[in-house]
């Protein structure tokens, strides 16, 4: 394959749409065990340490812990869901299943193909999403119009980080390659972005650190959301999910073309 053709612009049609929703009936017949799987451990994390460690802590930010820390956890399964859909899901569809060759032996090239994979990533983030923000509404948080904004806000983490999770699977050659992206990418967005405490408190090179992660960025838009408020420099976040979103998807299509297409 040559360099023109590998590095060649996405080609975008309508041919996506049957992929996506072969991959939605095929999620519904899960659909259950699946949610479950996605909600479950950020459920966890907010009431424990919401109701644990917010008994120390009256408030953060100028809002109670619980409500700090589920507005982190909505963005961190967003991440962690598009993440595993990215990865585990495609990779199994690309290698194991070889569901794309059946795909691409039809009508339908491998850009629509990644691009369906990519748009049903952040489908997968936006169900995430919603689960999370009920229960949080259920809590008695977030009862303002301002925030249904953080749904398609989750659509954007899902781009943002199912392209990143596209990048390993056309790369993988089995699926312990991926305990490297958990490990140096994911866990550190968790950890450094202000999940589970503001990232004004830590030091400043750390700070520096953490305005480069997107993470950082989707929480600085969904914690003002949550409060009934406009976030502050909200172009700019929205444009380095965007920036990150488009370029990660072009580099896995890039890496896609190089294995797939010999």
């Amino acid at each position: 394959m040559t360099a023109a053709t590998l590095f060649r612009a996405p080609e975008f049609s309508l041919r996506w749409f049957p992929v996506w929703r072969r991959n939605l009936l095929v999620w519904r017949k899960l659909a259950i065990a699946s949610v479950l799987g996605n909600i479950a451990d950020p459920l966890l994390y907010m009431l424990a340490l919401g109701y644990g460690i917010g008994a120390f802590i009256p408030e953060v930010g100028g809002m109670t812990y619980i409500a700090f820390i589920g507005t982190g956890m909505v963005c961190q399964s967003a991440m962690f869901t598009a993440s595993f859909e990215g990865m585990y899901s495609a990779f199994s569809r690309m290698f194991v299943q070889r569901t794309w060759d059946a795909i691409i032996n039809a009508p339908l090239s491998l850009d629509d193909v990644l691009f369906a994979e990519w748009i049903w990533c952040a489908t997968k983030s936006v169900m995430s999403t919603a689960a999370i923000l009920v229960v949080i509404m259920l809590l008695g948080y977030g009862h303002s119009a301002y925030t249904l904004w953080i749904l398609p806000l989750g659509f954007l983490i899902g781009l943002t980080f199912g392209a990143l999770g596209l990048i390993m699977t056309a790369l993988a050659q089995g699926y312990d390659f991926f305990t490297y992206f958990f490990t140096l990418v994911l866990t550190p967005q968790l950890l450094l972005s202000g999940v589970f405490f503001p990232v004004a408190q830590m030091p400043i090179p750390l700070q520096a650190v953490a305005g480069l992660l997107p993470l950082k960025h989707a929480i600085d838009i969904a914690r003002p959301l949550l409060m009934g408020q406009v976030p502050t420099a909200v172009l700019f976040h929205l444009g380095v999910l965007v920036v990150s979103a488009c370029a990660a998807y072009f580099v896995a299509l890039v890496l896609s073309r190089r294995r797939l297409l010999k």
